[in-house]
């Protein structure tokens, strides 16, 4: 038997592959019975409502979270580009204060006289 076809199917031991719990899920979201569809599935309604609330649970964490990836990897890059720009800002300050310490012995610095 494929491999696909085996995890589609419900095992000796009534166990049921995630794709199926889904469908069975989606049945009840869209109106089934759940009394019917435990019946048919062979399954308790308790089970059947457990899957539901899994569902809905993990639907919720979703819709929550956000896009991780690209957003952190931007925010990364943003706060290394401002802390160089800072670095070199103080560095320029550093080195404007400096120079207009010496000013009377450049060239560049004209007398106010």
């Amino acid at each position: 038997m494929k491999k696909q076809q085996k995890q589609d199917r419900t095992s000796e031991r009534g166990r049921f592959s995630a794709k199926r719990k889904k469908e069975a899920v989606l049945r009840l979201l869209k109106g089934e019975e759940l009394d019917a569809l435990s019946r048919e599935l062979g399954v308790t309604a308790a089970v059947l409502s457990e899957w539901r609330e899994r569902f809905l649970a993990g639907a919720e964490a979703n819709l929550k979270s956000r896009e991780p990836e690209a957003a952190d990897d931007e925010v990364l890059r943003l706060k290394a580009m401002v802390g160089e720009l800072m670095m070199k800002n103080e560095l320029l300050a550093e080195k404007a204060r400096l120079l207009e310490g010496n000013a009377p012995g450049f060239p560049w610095r004209k007398s106010r006289g």
